[in-house]
């Protein structure tokens, strides 16, 4: 085991990215061009960097698996972005950001990344608003801000309930610029399947052209991963289906150390799985609870009443129902941070409280925030002596006038109106904190070879707030990538093109060809999906919400064994030389099966609970998670040995300096 070095800048807090921009080398513009990066994934992390890097001058080859960069998953993000711009007048700042992102991921970050990260926050939201994002506004012509789980004050920069699709749709308009001017080559339709290393430098990536199955080598004087996390080894989340974990796992067995896998987000608004035919989960916007409010019946009397359709919820009185987050954390109430909540609705629906056919649903419910936004629209138009229905009338159009898209698509998939009657949600598996490990430049284990965005394990600790992904992503890609890279890339002006015509290139196209026609060969009888859901079942009940020291070792004696049956007898039908969508998936569902593993394996060895990982061996009387500082205050980063089961652990200590070690409170 060694202690790695994360290269975080000397002085005080306030004063290291400054510091550290100024004293980094810097490739002058005529040298940009004589230099290629390579970038795989073009979501927020990735598309802003390609367009933040061809605009510098470096020539960008851009990678993704859809038929356009504008499908990437960022688009699916509905709440918001983070940035401490204070419009709201309620005692917003830099520090406060960085503050509640140091205590939301349960002390578990590091600090000079995350004050980095509130530090260019506000640059994001200036950036975006030039590049056409239409945020809401309020009466004043100012961006208006809500407020997002974990914070006390109004941070989040929204556009209705679409934000990261705005937001991705400016940072491919940026990118679509280069395309224009041959700044950048776009790749669509490719995956990429292996790192290329040369004389120990990232130097290039093996990709598969999705639509005509041809293997193609592509070089580069650097590569970035940012291909988003790898929550779809639950098999059900919130992500696309095409989400996966390949590029993170191809680069991770090169060389990249895996940093803290096991940490990954519940998020505790997802519509509740309705059966066994689902393959995907919805998230239903976390920016909904502003305004709705959680709760449970009661008596279980009414809960069955309400399961087989004898009673509706809104027969309940206020006294018969339980508000139960505004019961046990008064100071946050509804907005308290998605792990806490998460396992709130756990226990909740654990104790037999569940409200739908499954016992896996809790209610959330806007019927006061529509009548108090009624009455304020009443008065506004001198209607004093309104009727209630009147009342709820206006209070509806204000809710839709805030999240009508969310409404809509709510009432589309499960058929209920929840103007009338209140939202169904459970938990679901959405977003990882966990990722490839990164220094504070961004720069992997690997030399040359960077990781942005949530493919990396920054900077989150143990659980991300609310609306923070996006900033992290934006961050990452316009202000903190395009400065640190040249400090490695400005000893590469002189090396030239990079051929592809080397042994290392050779070997590495060989190992991708081998990898996929043992696949098609394979004479199973089970398809990629029969392995995938088994895996998931695994990964839900055993390493999910709530974890514990039996259940993580059964879990990874049977991800072994499914690991072994999947590649006896998994069919995958079709040719590797053509179009082959089951082949994409056996790929990744490869490398999800060692990733489980290894997942399972960091879960067992962190017998402390914290944030988004919680060990029912280690829980306060009132159920709360426990850390356990003097032992685990540290990142654990992975190294590849060629087992899952029996890679190495390295520690990256974590120091506060700037913030107190406490357990966290939001009662």
């Amino acid at each position: 085991m060694s202690v790695l070095d994360a290269k975080i800048p000397e002085g005080p807090i306030k004063e290291k990215w400054t510091n550290h921009k100024n004293n980094i080398n810097v490739v002058n513009p005529a040298n940009k061009r004589l230099i290629d990066v390579i970038v795989v994934g073009t979501g927020l992390a990735g598309g802003s960097a390609s367009a933040s890097l061809a605009e510098l001058g470096y020539n960008v080859k851009a990678f993704c698996f859809q038929d356009s960069p504008r499908r990437a998953h960022s688009i699916a993000a509905q709440g918001g972005i983070n940035a401490a711009k204070n419009y709201q007048n309620d005692g917003d700042s830099v520090y406060r950001l960085f503050y509640d992102t140091v205590k939301g991921g349960d002390y578990r970050a590091r600090e000079g990344n995350v004050y980095r990260l509130a530090e260019v926050s506000a640059n994001i939201i200036d950036q975006c608003v030039a590049q056409g994002v239409p945020f809401a506004r309020e009466y004043g012509g100012l961006l208006d801000n809500r407020s997002f789980g974990g914070v006390l004050v109004s941070r989040t920069f929204y556009a209705k309930g679409q934000t990261g699709q705005q937001l991705l749709l400016g940072a491919y308009s940026a990118m679509n610029r280069q395309i224009g001017k041959g700044k950048i080559q776009m790749y669509n339709r490719h995956e990429m399947l292996e790192l290329v290393v040369v004389d120990g430098k990232a130097r290039g990536i093996i990709a598969r052209n999705l639509v005509t199955g041809s293997i193609e080598r592509h070089s580069a004087h650097a590569v970035v991963i940012a291909s988003g996390g790898y929550g779809n080894v639950f098999y059900l989340s919130t992500n696309a289906m095409g989400s996966n974990v390949t590029a993170s796992w191809r680069i991770h067995k090169k060389g990249a150390y895996f940093a803290n896998p096991c940490y990954t987000q519940i998020h505790p608004t997802c519509i509740p799985r309705s059966g066994d035919y689902q393959s995907k989960l919805t998230l239903m916007s976390e920016s909904l609870r502003n305004d709705g409010r959680i709760w449970v019946p009661k008596n279980k009397a009414d809960v069955e009443a309400i399961r087989n359709g004898s009673k509706s919820p809104v027969e309940l009185s206020e006294e018969e129902r339980d508000y139960y987050l505004e019961r046990r954390y008064p100071a946050f109430g509804n907005l308290v941070p998605r792990d806490v909540a998460s396992r709130a609705a756990k226990e909740r629906c654990d104790a037999g409280y569940g409200v739908n056919e499954t016992g896996e649903a809790v209610f959330l419910d806007f019927s006061s925030a529509i009548m108090r936004y009624g009455k304020e629209k009443a008065n506004i138009l001198g209607e004093a002596d309104a009727s209630k229905e009147r009342i709820r009338e206006l209070g509806e159009g204000v809710i839709e006038s805030k999240y009508g898209n969310l409404f809509q698509m709510y009432e589309k998939i499960t058929d209920d109106n929840p103007y009338k009657t209140p939202m169904k949600i459970y938990p679901a598996v959405h977003y990882t904190m966990g990722g490839i490990w990164v220094d504070y430049n961004l720069m992997t284990t690997i030399p040359g070879c960077y990781a942005a965005g949530e493919a990396n394990f920054s900077d989150h600790g143990a659980n991300r707030l609310g609306a923070s992904a996006l900033m992290q992503g934006l961050a990452d890609g316009y202000f903190v990538l395009p400065y640190t890279i040249g400090d490695y890339l400005s000893d590469d002006i002189r090396t030239g093109p990079i051929s592809t015509d080397t042994p290392e290139f050779e070997e590495a196209e060989k190992s991708v060809k081998d990898r996929l026609e043992a696949f098609i060969n394979n004479k199973g009888t089970k398809s990629v999906d029969y392995f995938h859901k088994r895996l998931g079942r695994v990964m839900w009940d055993k390493v999910g919400m709530a974890r514990n020291e039996q259940g993580l070792k059964e879990a990874i004696e049977e991800i072994r064994q499914i690991r072994e049956e999947f590649h006896k007898d998994v069919f995958v039908p079709g040719e590797m030389n053509e179009l082959n969508p089951e082949l994409e998936k056996a790929a990744r569902v490869a490398d999800f099966l060692e990733l489980g593993e290894l997942f399972a394996l960091d879960a067992l060895h962190r017998t402390e609970s914290c944030g988004g990982h919680f060990r029912e061996e280690s829980q306060t009387e009132e159920g709360e998670a426990k850390r356990d500082d003097n032992t685990f205050a540290y990142v654990a980063a992975w190294e590849w040995t060629g087992d899952p089961g029996k890679s190495n652990l390295h520690k990256e200590e974590l120091t506060f300096n700037d913030i107190e070690l406490k357990q966290r409170s939001y009662k």
